[in-house]
Parts: structure tokens; sequence; C-alpha cells
């Protein structure tokens, strides 16, 4: 008889970077922090309105995974070493396995 799996929290952190190298840095920045487990980067385009203008944008998305109780302290270091003026910071909570998770647990 199978067991079912073991669900339990993460939280998924994703904001925008304009280069390669700004997504680089802040990635390696809080990985030896031990503030994220994994930080994923990819090159994307973005629309938006900054300073009453339509922008289109290459950019780059970084995605860090965490837990509930490192969140704090990885936000308060993004906010401090973002290269953008106003970043954008988006965190969603998913469920993921929990043996996934015990591997961010060691990580961090």
């Amino acid at each position: 008889m199978s067991s079912e799996p073991s669900w339990v929290a993460l939280c998924v952190v994703t904001t925008t970077v304009a280069s390669a190298e700004d997504a680089r840095q802040l990635a390696v920045t809080m990985l030896q922090a031990r503030l994220a487990a994994c930080v994923q980067t990819e090159p994307i385009t973005s629309h938006y309105f900054w300073q009453h203008a339509l922008q289109e944008e290459n950019e780059w998305r970084v995605v860090f995974k965490t837990l509930p109780d490192t969140l704090p302290q990885l936000m308060q270091r993004l906010r401090a070493e973002h290269p953008y003026e106003v970043p954008q910071l988006l965190v969603r909570t998913e469920q993921c396995l929990g043996d996934y998770t015990q591997w961010v647990r060691d990580c961090l």
C-alpha cells in the first residue's frame, strides 16, 4: 500500500532585472547568503508603464526558492541589493513534496 505524498509550503519569489549579469549577481548573492536554495533565470521581454510612458525592454526574470521562515530575510536583502528604483518582488506560496522541501531546508 502506498502512502499519500507529504505536501509542504515553499515560497517562490520572482523579480526582474535589466541584464544577465544583474540576474547572476542576485542569484549568487542570495545563494551564498543561504537565503535561497535555488535560483532560476531566463530572458524575457517586458511591457509596462514607467514615468507616464509605455516601455518595452528586454529583461531577465529571476525566481528564488525559499521557505516561509526565511522569506523575510530574503525580501529585505533583495530590496537592499536590487538595482531597480522600484523592483517588482512577487511572492507565491506553492505546495511541494516534502523531500524537495527538505532539500531546500538543508540548503538554507
